[in-house]
């Protein structure tokens, strides 16, 4: 009786293994934790809320933040170098895609140059870096490029002239697999065009 039920045992184990399957990719170690308090970059996201048109976001550490939906893309002629060269890049934290206060200063020149630039629009364009799956990365760099169009709205830069992108984890800044690689690519792009 014993060696049965132990038979058994071992074909239930190895049948869960079995229909399990192994995990597509190894966890990477600190995945799950909260960033440091001490971090110059934003916490971790929230869930949305059901308000057509707007979705109010807060995270674990009771923050909000509105993001207005996406108008159409803009379409347009690429502007000389020297022009987009005035856009700079914003970057996130790990899983996160609630603005800094470095981001938002960024942001804020941003705006500035777009309020100048009246006949210039600009995508924006969120990405990732390499962890986590496609669509989940897809998603979040949505909710960052979502979060900075937001900030330029509310910083006076018309919505009309703004259109958003997501690349998720395809396009990275830094082919790199740590840390820092993984930073240079968690980023907001700014691409001018007339």
């Amino acid at each position: 009786m014993r060696k049965r039920m132990l038979g058994f045992f071992i074909f239930l184990c190895c049948g869960a293994l079995t229909v399990g399957g192994c995990a597509k990719k190894e966890l990477v170690k600190g995945e799950g934790e909260i960033p440091s308090a001490t971090s110059t970059k934003p916490a971790e996201p929230g869930t949305a809320a059901q308000e057509p048109g707007k979705a109010t976001v807060k995270n674990d550490k009771v923050q909000e933040q509105t993001i207005n939906e996406a108008p159409a893309a803009v379409k347009g002629e690429p502007v000389p170098a020297e022009q987009q060269a005035q856009m700079e890049k914003i970057y996130f934290d790990f899983d996160s895609f609630i603005l800094s206060a470095p981001s938002r200063s960024t942001l804020a020149k941003n705006a500035e140059y777009l309020q100048k630039s009246k006949s210039l629009k600009v995508r924006i364009e969120g990405n990732c870096d390499e962890r986590g799956s496609d669509d989940y990365n897809l998603a979040l760099g949505e909710k960052r490029a979502k979060a900075a169009m937001n900030y330029l709205v509310t910083m006076g830069v018309s919505a009309d002239r703004i259109s958003i992108i997501s690349y998720g984890k395809e396009k990275p800044a830094d082919p790199g697999h740590d840390e820092a690689a993984w930073a240079k690519n968690r980023r907001d792009e700014f691409i001018l065009s007339k």
